[in-house]
């Protein structure tokens, strides 16, 4: 697939937002599931708790008082198009960028996605105990990773796909961030007392909202202990949701790019790239908790933002005048 001028920006704009809402929406998914569960099993966290906790995690406002109702909170989260973070609008806002770049796509994808959407749009509302709750959040985790496999395996692994591996991956690291951050704010370290069955459910309930538990295990033990909780999910260098990992594949994939387009000034977003990498790669955990989880993880954040600015600085929202010298 080639890229040139302006088709270079409207596409590789369509191509990243399609890659990242469908990243969020599994990712929604994903926590609700895994909250969800908490909810109706063995946490001691009342429900009102659980709900504020659950938005939290997903960086979403506190729910008002009189919107705590299950059937309340599962309709914002799944299926309310106001809510530009819920499951349908991002499933909608990836089939509507995936349709303004139908012609670079493959059609294996496009059908998945299309299925995805019909799917989310036909589903009844179901209630938090409801087994259909589970059916329908497993749906689109499952949808989503059969999409990636999808991409992978029909795609030209080009410019095209550099960017939505962009998109995945720097929406991933910012979800991260956002659930170790929210986590250890809600249940700090410290002395466990008579709460320590409560934090091992919290902390097994952390790392199965990032697909980590079984990893976490093999590499640790079941018995989860804050400081190896942290650095799992923060440093390890291979297992694909960790923040680490995002950032090895934000870095690869804005070089690939560079390496391919003809865009000027493209060294400020590898260069920020490789800042985000290396404040992590170089990261050790007993200083992160020594000199403060938070800072650390708001400095993440705010990398990550740089790097997406750059990104369209650079390669999407550049002027005209640009497009037509390179």
């Amino acid at each position: 697939m080639g890229f040139d001028g302006m088709m270079l920006s409207r596409v590789a704009d369509s191509l990243y937002w399609m890659s990242r809402y469908l990243e969020r929406a599994e990712n929604t998914a994903r926590v609700m599931e895994v909250q969800l569960n908490l909810l109706l099993d063995r946490s001691p966290m009342p429900a009102d708790n659980r709900w504020r906790h659950m938005h939290a995690l997903l960086g979403l406002p506190n729910p008002k008082e009189s919107a705590r109702e299950s059937s309340t909170m599962v309709q914002s989260l799944a299926f309310d198009m106001s809510h530009q973070s819920s499951i349908l609008s991002c499933i909608t806002g990836a089939r509507e960028n995936a349709r303004q770049v139908r012609e670079e796509i493959s059609s294996e994808m496009w059908e998945q996605l299309n299925r995805m959407y019909h799917a989310v749009r036909l589903a009844d509302v179901p209630e938090s105990g409801d087994s259909s709750l589970h059916d329908f959040l497993t749906t689109i985790r499952e949808g989503v990773h059969l999409f990636q496999g999808i991409t992978d395996s029909t795609m030209t692994h080009g410019e095209g796909w550099e960017f939505i591996q962009l998109g995945r991956y720097l929406e991933r690291a910012h979800s991260l961030t956002r659930l170790v951050s929210a986590h250890f704010r809600e249940f700090p370290h410290g002395p466990e007392g008579d709460q320590g069955t409560a934090l091992h459910l919290e902390r097994v309930g952390l790392l199965r909202c990032c697909t980590a538990f079984e990893a976490f295990c093999k590499a640790y033990s079941a018995d989860p202990q804050p400081e190896d909780v942290a650095e799992f999910l923060i440093l390890h260098p291979r297992f694909p949701r960790s923040i680490r990992f995002s950032t090895l594949h934000i870095a690869s994939s804005l070089r690939a790019i560079g390496d391919i387009s003809t865009a000027r000034n493209r060294a400020e977003a590898d260069r920020l790239a490789g800042r985000l990498r290396a404040t992590v790669d170089f990261a050790d955990i007993g200083e992160i908790l020594s000199t403060g989880l938070e800072p650390f993880l708001r400095n993440l954040v705010r990398q990550c933002q740089l790097v997406d600015e750059a990104l369209y600085e650079t390669y999407i929202d550049y002027p005209i005048e640009t497009a037509l010298a390179s």
